[in-house]
C-alpha cells in the first residue's frame, strides 16, 4: 500500500492510499500523523486501520501534483517535533564501485581516509547476524520540520552556499509512541540536498553541507524494504535531461542493515520523545556532482523507484535571505 497526503480543491487535507493504480481517499483520516498515532496506541497495523475506516472518493494523485497539491506525505502540527536526519557511507554502489572501494579498503590502514576507514567499518560489521549491534554509521543532522519540502516544490538553496546537489536515496518513515518507542511507517523515496563543494572544502564541514532543506515521498510505502531496490535519479534543464544516472538501495546494496542503522539513531534518548515524527535519510552512492554536474536555479531534479509510486519532483531555488556583509545581525535583549 501506498499513503500520500493531498490539499483538495477547498484547501482540505486528505488522506490517499492506493494498491496499484487507483487511489482512493481515506475515511475519517484527519492526516497520517494522526492515523499512524492512533495505530501505535492501539496496536494495529497502518494497513489494517486504514481498511477499517474504509475509503471515499477516488483520487488523480497525477492532476494533483501537476495542480501543486501533493503535500509531504507525513507532516508533525508543530514543524520543530519533525526531524530529518540521516547516515553516510552505507552503501556499496554499483558493481565497479564496489570493486573499486573493495581493492581501496584492502590497503595499508595509514593510507585510508576517514571515509574509506568508516566505510569498511560497514562493509566488516554493518551486518550484525541475529539480534546484534553492528558498528554505527556517520550520521548527520539536517534540520526539523522548517526544512521540510512538499513534493513539486523548489528546494530553497542558502544565497552563501557554494553548491545545490541532489542526492536520491530512501528514508525510514517514523512516529514515536506514548511510551517512548520507534513506530516504523514504511519507506519513501528523498532528496537528501546537499553542499558538495563545501563538503570538499574538508570533510569536518559535513555537518554545515547538510544544514539544507530536504524534500520526500510523494508516497510512503507501506511495510518493509525490498532487499533490492533500483532507481532513477535525473536532472532537467529547460526541458533538456543533462543527467541520469541508476541508483541502487535495499539492503542486498548496502554495507549496514536497516535494522542497525535504526538502532544507531533511536539509541538516543533525545529521538525517542513521544509523538515526535523521524524522517531518517538511508544514504546513496549516486551523485551527479560526482560526474561534474554544476546545478543551476530552475533546474529540476526527479528520483524515481518503480516500487514506491510517483517520482519525486523539485525544482531549484536560490533562497532570498542575504546574511549583512559582515556577519548576521543578533540583537541584546
Amino acid at each position: 500500500m501506498l499513503l500520500s497526503q493531498i490539499k483538495k480543491p477547498d484547501g482540505a487535507l486528505a488522506v490517499v492510499a492506493r494498491e496499484g493504480k487507483e487511489a482512493y481517499e481515506v475515511r475519517g483520516a484527519q492526516s497520517v500523523y494522526a492515523l499512524a498515532l492512533d495505530c501505535a496506541r492501539n496496536g494495529k497495523s497502518l494497513a489494517a486501520h486504514i481498511g477499517s475506516l474504509g475509503f471515499g472518493s477516488a483520487v488523480d494523485l497525477e492532476q494533483a501534483y501537476e495542480e501543486n497539491r501533493l503535500l509531504s506525505p507525513i507532516h508533525h502540527p508543530d514543524p520543530a517535533h519533525l526531524h530529518l536526519t540521516g547516515t553516510g557511507l552505507t552503501h556499496l554502489g554499483s558493481a565497479a564501485t564496489r570493486n573499486a572501494m573493495h581493492a581501496k579498503v584492502s590497503g595499508a590502514e595509514e593510507v585510508l581516509t576517514d571515509s574509506m576507514k568508516m566505510f569498511r567499518m560497514g562493509l566488516e560489521n554493518g551486518k550484525p547476524a541475529g539480534e546484534g549491534v553492528g558498528v554505527q554509521p556517520e550520521w548527520f543532522y539536517k534540520g526539523n520540520g522548517a526544512s521540510l519540502v512538499a513534493p513539486g516544490a523548489d528546494l530553497p538553496s542558502p544565497a552563501f552556499a557554494d553548491d545545490a546537489g541532489e542526492e536520491p536515496e530512501l528514508a525510514g518513515i517514523y512516529v514515536i509512541g506514548d511510551d517512548g518507542t520507534p513506530f516504523r511507517l514504511g519507506f519513501a523515496l528523498s532528496n537528501e540536498f546537499s553542499d558538495h563543494v563545501m563538503e570538499r572544502v574538508n570533510y569536518l564541514y559535513l555537518a554545515h553541507s547538510k544544514l539544507r532543506p530536504a524534500s520526500f515521498g510523494p508516497e510512503i510505502r507501506i511495510g518493509a524494504l525490498p532487499e533490492d531496490v533500483r532507481g532513477t535519479s535525473r536532472i532537467r534543464r529547460g526541458g533538456e535531461v543533462i543527467f541520469e544516472k541508476p541508483f541502487l538501495s535495499g539492503e542486498a546494496n548496502m554495507s549496514h542493515s536497516i535494522a542497525n542503522l535504526e538502532h544507531h539513531h533511536f539509541k538516543y534518548r533525545v529521538f525517542r520523545q513521544p509523538g515526535d515524527v523521524h524522517v531518517h535519510m538511508f544514504g546513496t552512492a549516486t551523485l551527479s556532482f560526482a560526474d561534474g554536474i554544476r546545478t543551476a536555479p530552475g533546474d529540476q531534479f526527479e528520483i524515481e523507484a518503480a516500487e514506491f509510486g510517483l517520482p519525486l519532483r523539485n525544482g531549484l531555488a536560490i533562497d532570498g535571505f542575504t546574511p549583512a556583509a559582515s556577519r548576521v545581525a543578533v540583537q541584546t535583549l
